[in-house]
């Protein structure tokens, strides 16, 4: 297949890669950086420059640009883009990138389906890509189910993603996929950022070791792109960093009253609910 990637930072820097270690596809691929661009020619990560000469060529063709640019080159390609093309958005957020990009789908007669790949890294940008990076993770598809898609393409999209090093492929509503990434991931990048801004965060050195680490590792974000993830996806946000403040709240409470049974008991709940929560 000829595989498109608009957009070469972490995300589709790391797709290029990992296609073309893994398997035989071709890579057309195009971003706004020059020096990106030299980068991934000289290390073999694209085969040919996507323009709009060869963007109806592509089989798949993926945006891996935050949600307004997403929308944007949807738009603008959208009479380039062929009625064989399955077009994949891998952001963050779905349902502000859908709900504009389905329509234009139909009325251009391409297959689009939200996408986001459940990996990443603190450090963004063609030079943190690797062709490991999506090994073991899944990545969550928002196909419109209303609009019968076909069970080959749904086949062949799952088949591309085991062989560029997906798990598991899973599929959901924009708005299901849209909540429960807010307590998922997004509520995770809040929480760090507002805890790394303690002063003594700079009185650490010595005095940390995983905990901090964990905590602290997402803060290193890119705030314009978490802006927008944050602001499209504002009402499930807030509703589970009120749920976080209420929690909080219950711990604050119990050691300001000094309740040694009350703390023992929100811990206590704290370590069953991660149980039945699992993972690491």
């Amino acid at each position: 297949m000829i595989i498109g990637i608009i957009g070469l930072g972490l995300i589709g820097g790391s797709l290029a890669k990992s296609i073309k270690a893994k398997t035989l596809h071709t890579v057309f691929a195009t971003d706004t950086d020059e020096q990106t661009m030299t980068m991934a020619k000289l290390c073999g990560a694209l085969d040919e420059n996507l323009t709009s000469e060869n963007i109806s060529r592509c089989d798949l063709l993926f945006l891996a640009v935050k949600p307004s640019l997403a929308i944007e080159c949807i738009k603008t390609r959208a009479k380039e883009i062929s009625s064989n093309t399955v077009v994949i958005d891998l952001c963050g957020i779905k349902r502000a990138v859908c709900e504009k990009v389905y329509p234009i789908a139909h009325e251009n007669g391409f297959v689009f389906i939200g996408g986001h790949p459940m990996a990443g890294k603190e450090r963004s940008g063609f030079v943190n890509s690797t062709a490991d990076l999506f090994d073991q993770a899944s990545i969550i598809l928002t196909p419109e189910f209303e609009n019968g898609l076909s069970i080959d393409i749904l086949d062949k999209l799952k088949s591309f993603f085991i062989d560029v090093g997906f798990s598991s492929v899973i599929f959901a509503r924009p708005e299901e996929h849209d909540r429960i990434i807010a307590y998922t991931s997004q509520l995770a990048h809040v929480i760090s950022s507002a805890y790394v801004k303690s002063p003594d965060a700079l009185k650490r050195r010595g005095f940390s070791a995983g905990s901090f680490r964990d905590m602290t590792r997402v803060a290193r974000l890119d705030e314009k792109l978490w802006t927008e993830l944050f602001l499209c996806n504002r009402d499930f946000l807030i509703e589970q960093i009120e749920i976080l403040l209420k929690n909080t709240n219950e711990y604050l409470d119990a050691l300001k009253n000094n309740d040694a049974e009350k703390l023992e008991a929100l811990l206590r709940e704290g370590r069953e609910m991660k149980a039945l929560a699992g993972g690491n």
